[in-house]
C-alpha cells in the first residue's frame, strides 16, 4: 500500500511524501531527490525502529547537505580533475569538491524534483536530464523504483540516453540500526565481502590500482565492530571509512550490518561491482528528524555503484552508457532480527 501526502513546498513546487507499507515494514520517500526519508522495521521486541537518517522539511534536504537518503547522478562519487574524455572529446565539469566533481556537480540529481507514479507496493521516480546538464553529454531519461516486500527494500535503476554518456547512479541512505537518533554506530558489526579496494589520493580520487584489503582495516570479510576501526589513521585522515570496495563477484550478500542494541540486522545484495563504504566522517553536527542530533559516525552508507573516477581509468569497469542502450541495475536491503 502507498499513501501519498504533501511533504512541503519548495520554490513554489509541491514535494510529495510517499509511504509504502508492507507487513511490519514501512518506508517513506520524498520526490525531491527521489530520496528515502525513513525506514521502519521491528526490533527484537517487535517495536518499530526508524533506521534511516533524514530531515523534516524539503528546505533542509536542499540546503543542509549530506545527501541524506538521496538518489545520486549523473555521476555518483567523484570524477578527478572535474573532466573526462569520451569518444575523443573532452568534457569539462563543475568542480564542487576542490578540483574534482562530486555527486554530479553543482546541482546533481539529489537537488532535482522527480516525477513519480505509485503501484501497490512500489514508487517509480523519473527524471529527464537535458543534454549538457552539468556538462554531461546526452539527453538522459532515468528511473528509480523503490519496492517494499518481505522485509526488503529493493531499488531498481533504469536509464537510456540519446548520446553516448557516462552514468553512475546510487542511493545515499545513512543507516543506523539503533535508530536514526541512536548516535554513533560504534557497536555496529559490519561484514563486506570484498577482497580488494581502489586506493585513492588525498582528494579521494583512485590512483588506478586495485589492491588487496589483507592486512588493512578495510579487511571486513569476516566482520568487524566499527568502533574498533573508525579511528584508524589508515582511513580517510582519521574520519572513518570513505573507501570504494571491489565486491567479490557472485558472492551474496555483498554486505551485512548488525546492531546488538536492537537486534536488527541488514543484508545488502547488488548487481553493481563497487560499493563506497562511508561512515559519515563529514556529517557535521546538525538537527535531523524530530530534533535528533546527527553527527560524525552516526550512520553507515553502503553506496553500490561503478568505481569512483572510472571514466578516467581504462582498467576499471566502464561507466559508459551507449546511445540507445538501457542501463538496468538493482540493489536490495533485507532487514531481519537475529
Amino acid at each position: 500500500m502507498v499513501k501519498e501526502e504533501l511533504f512541503g513546498v519548495l520554490e513554489g513546487a509541491p514535494v510529495a511524501l510517499l509511504t509504502i507499507t508492507n507487513g511490519e515494514m514501512e518506508v517513506e520517500l520524498i520526490s525531491f531527490g527521489a530520496a528515502v526519508r525513513s525506514i521502519r522495521v521491528p526490533d527484537r521486541n517487535g517495536n518499530p525502529v526508524d533506521v534511516c537518517l533524514g530531515y523534516d522539511t524539503p528546505t533542509e534536504y536542499r540546503d543542509q547537505g549530506g545527501c541524506l537518503g538521496a538518489s545520486l547522478g549523473r555521476y555518483a562519487n567523484r570524477i578527478g580533475g572535474a573532466a573526462f574524455t569520451l569518444m575523443g572529446k573532452r568534457y569539462p565539469l563543475f568542480a564542487n569538491e576542490g578540483s574534482n566533481t562530486l555527486h554530479g556537480g553543482k546541482e546533481g540529481f539529489h537537488k532535482k524534483l522527480w516525477a513519480y507514479a505509485c503501484e501497490e507496493n512500489s514508487v517509480a521516480f523519473s527524471y529527464d536530464s537535458p543534454d549538457g546538464e552539468e556538462g554531461f553529454p546526452g539527453k538522459l531519461h532515468v528511473e528509480v523504483m523503490y519496492t517494499v516486500e518481505n522485509g526488503t527494500l529493493t531499488i531498481r535503476y533504469q536509464a537510456v540516453s540519446d548520446r553516448d554518456t557516462v552514468l553512475n547512479l546510487t542511493n545515499h541512505t545513512y543507516f543506523n540500526l539503533a535508530g536514526h537518533d541512536g548516535g554513533r554506530v560504534d557497536d555496529h558489526e559490519l561484514t563486506v565481502r570484498a577482497g580488494c579496494y581502489t586506493p585513492a589520493d588525498s582528494g579521494n580520487i583512485p590512483t588506478g590500482e586495485i589492491a588487496s584489503v589483507a592486512g588493512t582495516p578495510l579487511d571486513l570479510r569476516h566482520g568487524a565492530v566499527l568502533g574498533e576501526r573508525l579511528d584508524d589513521p589508515f582511513l580517510a585522515a582519521g574520519r572513518g571509512y570513505d573507501q570504494n570496495f571491489v565486491l567479490d563477484e557472485g558472492t551474496e550478500p555483498a554486505a551485512e550490518l548488525y546492531c546488538p542494541r536492537t537486534g536488527i540486522a541488514m543484508e545488502m545484495t547488488t548487481t553493481m561491482e563497487g560499493m563506497q563504504l562511508y561512515t559519515a566522517g563529514h556529517l557535521s553536527r546538525r538537527l535531523g528528524k524530530g530534533g535528533a542530533v546527527y553527527d560524525i559516525a552516526h550512520g553507515v552508507c553502503l553506496e553500490t555503484q561503478h568505481f569512483p573516477d572510472a571514466v578516467n581509468h581504462e582498467n576499471f569497469p566502464t561507466p559508459i552508457l551507449r546511445a540507445g542502450e538501457t542501463l538496468r541495475q538493482q540493489t536490495a536491503y533485507r532487514f531481519f532480527v537475529r
